[in-house]
């Protein structure tokens, strides 16, 4: 390839990467609100009714989720049914796992993930941060492992709702951003 043509392609590249991560002002500030928000009444709600060292309510894979539904809200994984979805169908296989498997963390864990992710497949709920979700179901404290299925109810449901209604309001202030976005077919 002469040395012209990658250098051409190479201005290419940089231009569409530069387009494709160039976000204004207002979007950033929105893009903070709406993850400080969703995390921040999340993390009220856990400083008021628990103890802060149980964290129960705060779950690793919220700060995932707060990356998509309100960074790039318009990501197929980042829809309604892919958000509430996910998280609940993750929960009910890892807490599922850890139940099967209490003495066999490694293998738990493991099989957790990895039928998580299936499962979201089958059931078209694919959310990243859900196979998070499964994960901590198997491996969080003894709190969280005690809660079993209630898992799925709070913190995971309550959390993913309180994330869901908060893109609502942040993510349809201005008349660029549209959440959830509709997919219409062609």
């Amino acid at each position: 390839m002469p040395l012209k043509k990658i250098k051409y392609n190479y201005r290419k590249v940089k231009y569409v990467l530069y387009k494709e991560t160039l976000i204004d002002t207002k979007e950033h500030i929105l893009t903070f609100l709406g993850a400080f928000f969703g995390i921040g009444i999340i993390g009220f709600i856990n400083s008021k009714y628990l103890l802060l060292n149980d964290n129960l309510f705060l779950i690793g894979s919220f700060g995932a989720s707060s990356v998509l539904i309100y960074g790039i809200s318009n990501n197929p994984l980042a829809q309604p049914r892919n958000l509430i979805g996910g998280h609940i169908v993750c929960a009910l296989v890892g807490v599922t796992m850890h139940k099967l498997l209490p003495n066999e963390t490694w293998l738990a864990a493991a099989l957790a993930v990895s039928l998580a992710i299936v499962a979201m497949q089958i059931t078209k709920t694919l959310h990243p941060p859900g196979g998070a979700t499964a994960l901590i179901a198997v491996i969080g404290s003894e709190k969280v492992k005690v809660l079993g299925y209630i898992f799925v109810l709070t913190p995971v449901l309550t959390g993913v709702l309180i994330l869901f209604i908060v893109a609502l309001v942040f993510n349809n202030i201005t008349k660029y951003c549209t959440y959830p976005v509709s997919r219409q077919k062609k």
